[in-house]
C-alpha cells in the first residue's frame, strides 16, 4: 500500500520508528506541534494538507492527530480514505488508548504530560497564523501578560491574563510518557528541570 501520513511533530520519533519497520510505502509530512494551540482554528490548516494529498494516488491518508480540541472534527478527503486515531488528544494516543488515558487521569487528575516529542520539539515562542486573515492573532492561554496589557490596558490585561492562566494552579505533578526506544530517554530529565517554572 502507498500511504500518506500527515502528523503532528510531537509524534515524530514514534512515527519514524514505526514507519521504518512498515511493509508499506509511507510518505511523511510533519506539521509543527504548535498548531494544536489554535483549537478548532487548526482545522483549515489540516484540511489544506489533506486536500493536497487527496487524489495523489494514495491508498489512504493517515492523520497523526486526535480530536485535539475539536480541531480535526469535520475533516474529510474527497477520493481517499481518511484514517485518524479515536482519542481526544495526543496523550491518549501516546498512552495506547483513550481508555488507558482516562483510567490514568482518574487517579492522577492534576498532572502535566510530556513525551520525547513534547520535550524535543516544544518551541514556546512559535506563533502560528491561522489560514484565514480574519482569524489571526487569537487571544487565549498562549498569550503573554505583555500582549494582554498592550491590547486591553494594564488592569484589564492583568485580569484577563489571570483568567486565562489560572488553570496552571491546579497542576501538581508531571507524567513523562516513556517509550521503548532507549535512545529517547535523553529527554526524560528535561521536563523535571522545568517543573518548578511550569507549576508556578
Amino acid at each position: 500500500m502507498r500511504l500518506k501520513l500527515i502528523h503532528c511533530q510531537v509524534f515524530t520519533r514514534e512515527v519514524e520508528h514505526v514507519v521504518s519497520r512498515s511493509a508499506h510505502t509511507v510518505d511523511l509530512e510533519s506539521i509543527p506541534m504548535g498548531l494544536h494551540s489554535l483549537g478548532v482554528e487548526m482545522r483549515p490548516h489540516l484540511q489544506e494538507h489533506i486536500d493536497a494529498a487527496d487524489g495523489a494516488g494514495y491508498d489512504a491518508i493517515l492523520l497523526g492527530y486526535a480530536l485535539c480540541g475539536r480541531g480535526t472534527e469535520g475533516l474529510r478527503a474527497g477520493r481517499t480514505q481518511l484514517v485518524l486515531p479515536r482519542a481526544h488528544d495526543c496523550i491518549g494516543v501516546l498512552m495506547g488508548s483513550r481508555h488507558r488515558y482516562a483510567s490514568y487521569f482518574q487517579d492522577h487528575p492534576g498532572v502535566y504530560y510530556r513525551s520525547p516529542g513534547w520535550v524535543e520539539f516544544q518551541t514556546p515562542d512559535l506563533k502560528l497564523q491561522p489560514a484565514f486573515p480574519a482569524q489571526k492573532n487569537p487571544m487565549g492561554e498562549q498569550t503573554t501578560l505583555e500582549e494582554f496589557i498592550a491590547k486591553y490596558g494594564d488592569d484589564n490585561g492583568r485580569f484577563l491574563y489571570e483568567q486565562f492562566s489560572s488553570f496552571r494552579r491546579h497542576y501538581s505533578g508531571l507524567t513523562y510518557i516513556s517509550v521503548s526506544y532507549t535512545h529517547l530517554d535523553v529527554y526524560k530529565r528535561q521536563p523535571l528541570v522545568r517543573a518548578d517554572r511550569s507549576f508556578a
